[in-house]
């Protein structure tokens, strides 16, 4: 069993920032990537930012250079520095592992969501 924990979210105002932290913990072989999606009332949940084990990353259109993922896979977590932060970047963020099991079988885990508001 895996279990992905988030924090760092929270009131801000526009034009602020925050970090969001994601700590994966568990029957974890190895990880292919560990991304950020978010969900706004009333909407889709969408990829926002993503990160393979190499280091490669991608990003939604709406938050490239604004939003800065990372990881450190000794500890398996993973970061989501997010800098001027507008309203629309309201939603629940949740963290995604995709991994393979200590049975060498591929996998698929969410967080429980951490919410951020930004104020206008």
């Amino acid at each position: 069993q895996v279990q992905l924990v988030e924090s760092g979210g929270g009131l801000v105002q526009a034009g602020g920032s925050l970090r969001l932290s994601c700590a994966a913990s568990g029957s974890i072989l190895s990880i292919n990537s560990m991304d950020w999606y978010r969900q706004a009332p009333g909407k889709q949940r969408e990829l926002v930012a993503g990160i393979t084990s190499g280091g490669v990353t991608n990003y939604a259109d709406s938050v490239k250079g604004r939003f800065t993922i990372s990881r450190d896979n000794a500890k398996n977590m993973v970061y989501l520095q997010m800098n001027s932060l507008k309203p629309e970047d309201t939603a629940n963020y949740y963290c995604n592992l995709d991994f393979r099991d200590r049975w060498g079988s591929r996998s698929n885990s969410w967080g429980q969501g951490t919410q951020v508001t930004v104020s206008s």
